[in-house]
């Protein structure tokens, strides 16, 4: 589904000749073509969508540090350049969980896996990021986890 979202995400901006988003959407193409090399190398036959969904978190992450030193370099146009592609980057992906939601997601995962010391977090965090890819971020969900675990 997320394939045929980006084919036709990426039509519709070059009928609109919005330049800013067809970099955009031809940006994730990209990732997403690199991450299918990456699968086949595996013997799978492309990526999941999970993988697709990380890939476009990091993308984000990677943008957001981008508009940090931009205004730091005082170079407003381009940080605002790096806004609009994370504003097209997170149409893709789904309904991001609060900081609420994402702690009680947590607790239920570290009883579900009986987790109890952060030497358990590396269990808990994969079953997190198997089943909530592209919905939080990751790293603020680590330091949830270590002040419950810690």
């Amino acid at each position: 589904m997320l394939r045929e979202d980006l084919q036709n995400a990426l039509k519709e901006a070059m009928k609109e000749k919005n330049m800013l988003e067809v970099n955009a959407v031809r940006m994730i193409i990209a990732g997403m073509k690199e991450k299918d090399v990456e699968a086949r190398g595996k013997g799978k036959k492309q990526a999941e969508d999970a993988e697709l969904l990380a890939m476009m978190q990091t993308m984000i992450k990677q943008r957001n540090e981008s508009i940090k030193l931009y205004n730091d370099g005082h170079r407003p146009e381009l940080a605002e350049k790096e806004q609009a592609e994370i504003g097209v980057i997170e149409r893709f992906l789904p309904k991001q969980l609060s900081v609420e939601e994402t702690t009680d997601v947590i607790k239920n995962i570290i009883a579900q896996t009986g987790a109890q010391s952060i030497k358990d977090m590396g269990k808990v965090m994969g079953t997190l990021r198997g089943q909530y890819a592209g919905q939080m971020d990751f790293g603020k969900a680590s330091e949830i986890i270590k002040q419950l675990l810690g």
